[in-house]
């Protein structure tokens, strides 16, 4: 109790007190003038004596039944209390006596085990923010890193060469400092027993002397100064002096008189960093270069930096890049540094990607450049090459490339460029495969004529179209197209053109593997067709009437990316061509027997595949007319600029418009692709009809696939009256959203009636005979060999899983549908079957 009532009426006073010492452990007194010394003293001095008389006025010595009553509050029963009573009844009763004699003993007995209670320090109500702990961390603070002899420092307060005397402690202090960028410790002069000292350039030396002024001095010859500046203005002529040195040059320190030391101190030059260039830079496919380097300093490289200059004068000033560019301000990026560990020497590599800057595969001088902590900077040797960036092998795209690095060049190729994308745009049939592509290709043709309609180019609008023909380049050489014919194709041509243009390792990996995934993808859809037709077709073959399986395929296309990546390019195309004409000639033949689909099942599942297919058709008209009318909103905005060139441009474009300009009559009609002149909102409905009265007929019997497959029926035409609305209401977009929620409600219907199907034909009447019938026919196969499923399934009966330990095959099987299914760069095809295969097994 006295330790708490202690703690709570004096803890202002330790804390006013530890903070003083702190402030005078780090030197604050140095700092202030002697009128500020003053006068906080004399504020200290008052808090004190308040805290003083504050906790005195409020303390109070505990008493011994302040004790007792603390004591027993602790107890249960109050046992103390409990001892000091009497009996105030039943005394003359036996019976009673005997209780009060057993509780009497009870009490004794819990009173016996009666300790001291801990104390209780906490003050956080008295003290909210901590001033006590603030105060003690600065005190242990200044033990560990001040000094308690700089509070015999403070000015006035002592007499003239009495300091060292009164302190008990040294005459004098000096401290040596390195650079904080070398990573060396400081030195303690007054510990150093040596006569020589070596210090790196640029260390700080600080000398403090106490005593009288003409008792101890100071002598030196490393900071190149005068002998006169050596000497630092003394703080207080009557006590302490402080000297401060800045080591440049090797040479002589002393301190002269009493108890004085000498040193010969040596300075460590610290010479200029380096850095090199290691190795050849690489290209990644997608254009990510990587450029290792080497750097080395004495102590560690702060900064550097790569610097790329266009080299114009090893340019072919061809074509765009006839006139002379604009100029521009060189490439840098920064050097990366490594996070961890020294940096006085060490090797990384720039990782950058450059593709979208205008000198991208353009001749450029390359240096690096690396600094220290004195700011000396060293630089590597400069190397000429090409500037790493994207390559694009399909010919349109590079096209558009090549058109966008010229306007990038100078804005003066602003009316070529424009004469140029006429040309292009003017015939696309063949050359524009992607409709996307070329409505926005026309797009930023047009915005392109408005500005030179308008005067010169302005740089902002050179930079916004070169964004647009960045996008429109990439989504002509990475696809988009919906046929996978033509995917497969297309993937040939650029691996071809790749041939030709002798292609980086990592660029053939990358066309490899869109070929092989185009491929996969084609192959996927001609084993649909032949499912959607039914089994009675014959099977996949190739040439000469051979099967293809998907190994042969497999050992193929790694035959061609071993014979690209030896160099032999002839042999790689020889066998690229075989590959192209073995799967063109892949095609789907019609049955000979007629028959079509099979029972009830088949013909549901038939008509659900039209609705499908009519409701896909119908998106991709709604798709288009979205497309054309914001076309048409920057036809009209291009005419307004130039008139004539708008007209001159739109020639074609006008044909087949009626007269309100939109490309639909009077009441808002538009001509479908098969010429259906009704409007869309008119042929959803008749869609969502269609649905209704397939819906109404589903085959099989009672199951929870087939009542999964209504749900997913109804939640389709659900999707398709919204679609509807939209449509009326002239919200094109929120229809597109419709539309593709009930595309991919119909696909889940038809995946639940496939298998409730399934799982009622072996109970159908008849089929004992089909399968009878279907003994003695050629079994069905797919492209890749295999044999379908005979229950109307897409796939194939066969056991896949061969060997002993099936089910851990199954297993790996899983784990690497489910690594695929989480690599977001498969196309979205794919991650759409993998997820299907997720939910299934």
């Amino acid at each position: 109790m006295a330790a708490e009532r202690i703690t709570r009426g004096f803890w202002p006073v330790w804390t006013l007190l530890f903070a003083v010492i702190a402030a005078l452990a780090f030197g604050l007194q140095d700092w202030l003038p002697l009128e500020v010394l003053w006068i906080g003293g004399l504020l200290v001095l008052l808090g004190l004596l308040w805290a003083l008389w504050h906790g005195i006025r409020g303390f109070r010595w505990p008493t011994r039944a302040e004790a007792l009553e603390r004591l027993d509050r602790a107890l249960p029963g109050r046992p103390i209390a409990a001892l000091s009573d009497s009996q105030a009844l039943g005394g003359h009763d036996a019976g009673s006596t005997a209780v009060w004699r057993a509780h009497v003993a009870r009490m004794a007995e819990r009173a016996g085990k009666a300790r001291a209670s801990a104390p209780d320090l906490r003050i956080a109500r008295r003290d909210p923010f901590a001033l006590r702990y603030a105060a003690l961390t600065a005190v242990v603070i200044a033990l560990l890193f001040g000094s308690l002899w700089r509070v015999a420092e403070v000015r006035g307060l002592v007499q003239p060469g009495t300091t060292a005397n009164a302190a008990g402690g040294p005459s004098w202090e000096g401290w040596a400092e390195p650079p904080a960028y070398t990573g060396l410790p400081s030195l303690y002069l007054n510990t150093i027993t040596a006569d020589r000292i070596d210090l790196p350039e640029g260390s700080r030396i600080t000398l403090r002397l106490y005593g009288a002024s003409d008792a101890l001095g100071v002598e030196e010859s490393v900071s190149g100064q005068p002998p006169a500046a050596g000497d630092a203005a003394p703080v207080d002529t009557a006590s302490v002096r402080a000297v401060d040195i800045d080591a440049v040059r090797s040479g002589r320190i002393a301190v002269t008189g009493t108890g004085g030391r000498e040193w010969r101190v040596t300075i460590l030059p610290d010479d200029a960093p380096t850095v090199t260039i290691t190795g050849e830079v690489m290209r990644e496919a997608d254009g990510t270069m990587s450029q290792p380097f080497t750097a080395t300093d004495d102590y560690a490289v702060t900064a550097g930096r790569a610097v790329f200059e266009l080299d114009l004068a090893s340019i072919d000033r061809s074509y765009g890049l006839g006139p002379d560019p604009e100029p521009r301000e060189p490439l840098v990026y920064d050097l990366p540094m490594p996070i961890t560990g020294s940096r006085a020497d060490f090797a990384e590599a720039l990782v950058e990607d450059a593709s979208k800057h205008p000198w991208a595969n353009l001749p450029v001088r390359m240096t690096f450049e690396v600094a220290d902590g004195r700011d000396q900077t060293g630089k590597s040797e400069t190397e000429t090459l090409s500037l790493p960036g994207r390559r694009f092998f399909d010919p349109v795209a590079a096209a558009v490339i090549e058109l966008r690095r010229d306007l990038l060049w100078t804005r003066d190729n602003g009316p070529r460029v424009s004469q140029v994308l006429h040309a292009l745009t003017h015939r696309p049939e063949g050359l524009l495969r992607n409709e996307r592509a070329y409505l926005m290709l026309r797009v930023a043709m047009r915005r392109l004529d408005a500005a030179l309609g308008q005067g010169r180019l302005s740089a902002e609008m050179r930079d916004e179209l070169a964004e647009d023909f960045w996008a429109i380049a990439e989504l002509i050489e990475d696809g988009g197209l919906a046929n996978a014919l033509e995917r497969m194709q297309q993937a040939q041509e650029r691996l071809s053109e790749a041939i030709r243009n002798g292609a980086t390792p990592e660029e053939i990996q990358k066309l490899m593997d869109e070929l092989r995934q185009a491929t996969d993808d084609y192959v996927r859809q001609l084993a649909e067709n032949m499912e959607r037709r039914g089994a009675d077709e014959p099977s996949q073959q190739a040439e000469n009437n051979q099967q293809i399986t998907g190994d042969q395929l497999q050992q193929m296309m790694d035959e061609i990316q071993r014979l690209m990546e030896e160099g032999r390019m002839a042999e790689a195309q020889e066998l690229l061509d075989q590959l192209s004409r073995m799967m063109e000639n892949l095609r789907v033949t019609e049955g000979q027997s007629g028959q079509g689909q099979r029972g009830p099942g088949g013909q549901a599942m038939e008509d659900l595949r039209q609705t499908l297919r009519d409701q896909q058709q119908l998106s991709d008209e709604a798709f288009r007319d979205l497309q054309q009318n914001g076309q048409q909103g920057s036809q009209q905005q291009g005419q307004q600029g130039d008139p004539q060139q708008g007209q001159q441009g739109d020639g074609q474009e006008q044909q087949g418009r009626n007269g309100d300009g939109e490309g639909r009559d009077t009441n808002g009609l538009r001509p479908g692709e098969g010429g259906d002149p009704r409007s869309l909102a008119d042929r959803q409905r008749s869609l969502r009809e269609t649905l209704r009265r397939q819906e109404g007929g589903l085959p099989g019997d009672p199951s929870d696939e087939r009542d999964a497959a209504r749900r997913s029926l109804s939640d389709a035409g659900r999707a398709m009256d919204g679609a509807e609305e939209a449509l009326r209401r002239g919200d094109t977009a929120d229809a597109l959203e419709r539309q593709a929620e009930a595309i991919e409600n119909l696909r889940e219907g038809m995946r639940s009636l496939g298998e409730a199907l399934a799982q009622n034909q072996p109970n159908q009447p008849g089929n004992q005979g089909e399968a009878f019938g279907e003994a003695n026919r050629e079994t069905p196969r797919d492209p890749l060999g295999r044999t379908t499923g005979q229950s109307g399934r897409i796939g194939t009966d066969e056991n896949l899983l061969q060997g002993t330990d099936v089910y851990r095959r199954a297993r790996d099987l899983l784990d690497e549908i489910r690594r695929r299914s989480g690599e977001q760069t498969r196309p979205s095809q794919e991650l759409d079957y993998l997820r299907r295969l997720l939910e299934r097994f």
